[in-house]
């Protein structure tokens, strides 16, 4: 169970609650998760909880799958060179499906509001973590291991204090170079130092005070307003995701909306 100074629950009533408590998360970082009661674990964390329950052998398989993408994905790219950077290479990875330790996370409360919400059938959750104070704090154990220090974009320090799997530390930021999905969500990433250990449990090793974490759970009875308020908002598959892929999946969204003279329209093709 985590005290307030690790992490704040709030139940939200409406929309406008919502609206009016995100504002107060001025810098923040937010993760939109579809049902309440998932952690938060990187796809890579909970393939692996699920299927290879030998932890010991979790490194040796991140860095297999890790060398088959890269020996292999040249095939697909006009420049390869993005393979020789980690976090690039980890976020192409990201980018097309693959389980990495990166957790998306997005600078705006409304995409991650969005992600939560879009396929809810129960209460869903987005999570906003400070990463203005993070960027500051260290673990308690080792002031050494500041955000610069630890940066995975600096060549070696992904395989130094992120892929040995021993360091309960979490970095957050971009590459150097964003894809046009990272640019359109105004995304970001979190890439925590073990992978058997959610990213509120991890923060615990930090310094302590305020709640780094505030867990918003949306309550199923708001999605319909929601979802509304972000389609008028243009925040849907087509412009997060902003090529075919995105278009397709946006069109599940059309088939709830009913306009004001919505059959006519249709008739004439609109």
């Amino acid at each position: 169970m985590f005290g307030d100074a690790i992490l704040e629950t709030i139940h939200i009533a409406d929309w406008n609650e919502f609206v009016a408590l995100t504002t107060e998360c001025d810098g923040w970082a937010f993760r939109g998760l579809q049902d309440a009661d998932w952690p938060l674990l990187s796809s890579l964390s909970r393939y692996l909880q699920n299927y290879v329950p030998d932890k010991s052998s979790w490194r040796l398989r991140e860095e297999r799958a890790f060398r088959i993408f890269r020996r292999k994905a040249h095939n697909y790219l006009p420049d390869a060179s993005v393979l020789d950077d980690d976090i690039r290479c980890l976020a192409l990875m990201q980018h097309h499906g693959a389980p990495t330790r990166m957790l998306d996370f997005t600078k705006s409360p409304f995409v991650a509001a969005f992600f939560a919400l879009e396929r809810a059938v129960k209460n869903s959750a987005v999570f906003a973590l400070d990463t203005p104070r993070l960027w500051m704090a260290t673990p308690i154990n080792n002031a050494t291991l500041h955000r610069d220090m630890i940066d995975p974009r600096i060549e070696g320090n992904f395989e130094r204090y992120f892929a040995s799997n021993a360091n309960d530390i979490m970095w957050v930021g971009e590459p150097d170079q964003m894809d046009r999905r990272l640019v359109a969500q105004s995304g970001t990433f979190v890439v925590p130092g073990v992978l058997d250990k959610p990213i509120d449990e991890i923060i615990q090793h930090y310094e302590t005070g305020p709640a780094m974490i505030r867990k918003f759970i949306l309550p199923a009875s708001i999605r319909k307003e929601a979802m509304l308020a972000l389609y008028r908002m243009n925040i849907t598959h087509a412009t997060l995701f902003p090529d075919l892929d995105g278009l397709s999946r946006s069109i599940s969204y059309e088939l709830e909306i009913t306009w004001p003279g919505h059959a006519t329209a249709a008739s004439k093709g609109y």
